[in-house]
């Protein structure tokens, strides 16, 4: 199942939205690849991608949340740590036993569903606070 970009998941930042299209973009790459029968050759530049991505996009987000005081910093910042942690172990887990259908599956369900909840629950938050502080 591809995931969709609909307007529950903008922000109203432009820079924020375009780079969470890219990490959904990225997913769905994925499970495209899967239902043509490569997901498991798909998954290793998947996860780099994502890895080094979220990296980018998650400092992005903490710098404005620290330039525009947003109360919830500490709180949005340990999310995203702990985000990062799950990718990693599943980075390593290819890493040990390649790619399997079980880790095609994990990146899908753990990854995936974590991304488009944050968007929804989280980043909304972010980005009414920036609206309010005129970013």
């Amino acid at each position: 199942m591809a995931y969709a970009w609909t307007k529950d998941l903008e922000t109203g930042n432009t820079a924020i939205d375009k780079q969470h299209q890219a990490l959904i973009q990225a997913i769905n790459d994925l499970l495209e690849s899967c239902a043509k029968g490569k997901g498991r050759s798909e998954i290793g530049n998947t996860l780099k991608f994502l890895s080094d991505y979220i990296t980018r996009h998650f400092g992005d987000e903490e710098t404005l949340q620290k330039k525009y005081g947003y109360p919830g910093y500490a709180q949005h910042k340990q999310y995203h740590e702990d985000f990062k942690q799950s990718v990693k172990q599943i980075q390593a887990e290819f890493d040990k036993e390649g790619a399997t259908i079980q880790l095609v599956a994990k990146v899908n369900s753990v990854i995936a569903s974590w991304l488009i909840n944050h968007i929804k629950k989280e980043d909304v938050k972010v980005a009414m606070h920036l609206r309010t502080k005129g970013a």
